[in-house]
């Protein structure tokens, strides 16, 4: 099968363009022949060798179809996603035409969406979920900050609240994406910064906050939060330096709380794919309710342009590759 292969750690030069024999089956897994993926930040940090793992083949989402399920959990020829379980960090992952998953980090997705727009759904929405309504436990009339809006993540996370009937105040650093924001649901847009509990209104009031800038402005976020208010942590576009020094007792109000999800989980037992709406999400995308259009598609041949699109912050959206 063809297949891309991390080389060496550095630049998108890093991606190889190879052959490798297909997985084989085996009992408790799903081989699926993959139709799409997405791009997600955690693969360019593979790729720069600055996240804990990385596999020979990254990637840590798809969707396809079922080519091999020896336990028969799903039958051969469903639509499928499928995410993290050790994909593209200890097992190889979707930068390929075949993966092998454990089967409890694969669930059904049929669909008649076309493959570009299911792949920009299972990462970013399974995630963009969970924090919301398990870690936040946000509910309608709420106010939440998300920080980082612009992002996949964040695109996707105000869609799902605004959705919900959450009054969503929307983070970006660029104003040029400020209509974007309000057509997906945001009241308003607030321009990024690490003092942002000194100029939002709400501040001290906020019900929830979905920090996705990171260690860098989380402090900051607590700050903004009601007594019972929460916090989630779940993202590092500010990059992965951790908190200074950070002391709880001198650094957080007391009455709030901290938070943080990270989809490396999705499969465990305490946070099974099922419990993700994913089917039920991808009706809504369809019915036009959430708007998980990807913002840019790349032939399976273009992973180096995908990557250097990333690296550059010109992304403006999910991105996913085809295969042809």
């Amino acid at each position: 099968m063809r297949a891309i292969v991390l080389e060496k750690f550095g630049g998108p030069d890093s991606l190889i363009y190879t052959d490798l024999p297909e997985p084989e089956p085996m009992p408790g897994h799903v081989v699926i022949e993959i139709k799409a993926f997405g791009i997600n930040h955690a693969e360019m940090h593979m790729r720069r060798g600055e996240w804990a793992e990385a596999a020979k083949v990254i990637g840590i989402e798809c969707v396809g179809l079922v080519k091999a399920c020896p336990g028969g959990e799903f039958p051969v020829g469903a639509k499928v996603a499928a995410l993290m379980g050790g994909l593209g960090r200890t097992i190889n992952g979707s930068y390929a035409e075949y993966t092998r998953v454990r089967a409890s980090n694969v669930a059904l997705i049929e669909s008649d969406l076309p493959w570009a727009e299911l792949a920009a759904i299972p990462e970013t929405y399974a995630t963009a979920w969970t924090c919301l309504f398990r870690n936040l436990e946000i509910a309608r009339g709420q106010t939440l900050v998300i920080r980082g809006a612009a992002s996949s993540f964040g695109q996707a996370a105000l869609n799902m609240a605004a959705d919900a009937g959450v009054r969503v105040i929307a983070t970006t650093r660029g104003r040029e994406r400020v209509s974007l924001l309000e057509q997906l649901g945001a009241e308003r847009v607030e321009t990024e910064g690490p003092d942002l509990s000194h100029r939002i209104a709400e501040a001290k009031k906020l019900d929830a906050v979905l920090d996705l800038v990171g260690n860098s402005t989380i402090l900051d976020s607590l700050d903004m939060l009601r007594r019972g208010g929460r916090a989630c942590l779940a993202g590092w576009l500010g990059g992965l330096a951790p908190i200074a020094n950070f002391n709880p007792l001198q650094q957080m109000a007391s009455g709030v709380y901290l938070t943080f999800f990270g989809s490396f989980v999705f499969g465990t037992p305490q946070f099974p794919l099922s419990d993700v709406p994913l089917q039920r999400i991808a009706e809504q995308v369809a019915a036009g309710r959430l708007k998980a259009k990807p913002s840019r598609v790349f032939r399976f041949e273009e992973i180096r342009e995908a990557h250097r699109v990333m690296e550059a912050n010109e992304a403006g959206g999910k991105m996913v590759v085809v295969h042809d």
